[in-house]
């Protein structure tokens, strides 16, 4: 798609919609493929409040200026006014969805940014899977151990 529009062959008003489209299918599908790993779920309702706020905005995910503030980002709102990338804006009184927006300072360990809820439950979903993944390894490595050597 970034090829096409660059080349003018798609207009970005057609590539941005469509690619994010095609991602949220493709990452869903995957999701849907591994629904036994219990911790996708929570990545699966990440990627759905995501997506929704996304989509209520017309492909974009506002960016609350105060979150901003509050995280020493202040220098990013000029350039999410001018929607310097293909995702983000500047949040403002029409923005759709706004609780589900990136409205959530966060400032741990040098990380510092704004997420959503749905970064969040993104989060908690691929640490549960990790964690499930390892625990479930765990398991199998016990039970491959457990020989009875009676005879």
């Amino acid at each position: 798609m970034a090829f096409a529009t660059s080349r003018g062959l798609i207009a970005p008003e057609i590539a941005g919609p469509t690619a994010k489209t095609l991602v949220l299918l493709l990452v869903g599908y995957g999701l849907w493929a591994n629904s036994h790993l219990r911790g996708l779920w929570f990545v699966g309702l990440g990627l759905f409040c995501n997506a929704l706020v996304i989509f209520a905005n017309r492909g974009h995910m506002p960016v609350s200026a105060e979150a901003l503030h509050k995280v020493g980002m202040e220098s990013y709102i000029p350039k999410l006014q001018q929607q310097y990338d293909a995702v983000h804006t500047l949040m403002n009184e029409s923005s759709r969805l706004w609780f589900l927006a990136d409205v959530i300072p966060v400032r741990i360990l040098g990380y510092t940014n704004v997420i959503s809820l749905g970064d969040v439950y993104l989060m908690l979903g691929i640490i549960l899977t990790i964690l499930g993944g390892a625990l479930e390894a765990k398991r199998q490595r016990e039970q491959a151990l457990d020989i009875d050597w009676e005879f």
